[in-house]
């Protein structure tokens, strides 16, 4: 019988040992607030290398997006940036986390989807202009079909 628990002990692994408690995963550099219905998070840069980046900041308040409150999003640990200028805001390495509602953010997205569709055909336009029927860019694809009359 003592053989037989060598035997069986001789098959376990180091895998079979390892719990799920025991692995470490890396902090993120940014932390992701728990979700909200019907808003949508981001993090807007304030600052580049130590400098202000104010045109960014007010162009994305512009767009819809409001600073989130340190007090709203308690799981959100850490301290802001020092000297930061939003107080009671989450800053970390000149990002702000900001919200906006979701509507207004699909909206947006509908919309830039839109431009980047109507670039992509005009592209194809433009390069189905220089086409000749003698001697094709592309052979789009036709089909015809031609039908006898019976009798």
């Amino acid at each position: 019988m003592a053989d037989d628990e060598r035997t069986l002990e001789s098959h376990m692994t180091r895998e079979d040992e390892v719990r799920e408690d025991d692995s470490w995963v890396p902090s993120s550099v940014l932390p992701t607030p728990d979700p909200q219905d019907g808003w949508r998070f981001r993090w807007i840069r304030t600052s580049v290398l130590g400098h202000a980046d104010n045109t960014n900041v007010s162009q994305k308040f512009r767009d819809g997006w409001v600073p989130v409150k340190r007090e709203d999003h308690p799981e959100m640990v850490g301290q802001s940036d020092i000297n930061s200028r939003w107080e009671g805001a989450i800053e970390q390495g000149g990002l702000l986390l900001c919200k906006a509602p979701e509507e207004k953010m699909e909206s947006r997205t509908e919309h830039f989807q839109k431009i980047a569709q109507q670039q992509m055909d005009s592209v194809d336009r433009n390069y189905m202009r220089e086409n000749d029927p003698r001697m094709p860019l592309l052979r789009p694809e036709k089909s015809t079909r031609t039908t006898f009359g019976k009798g």
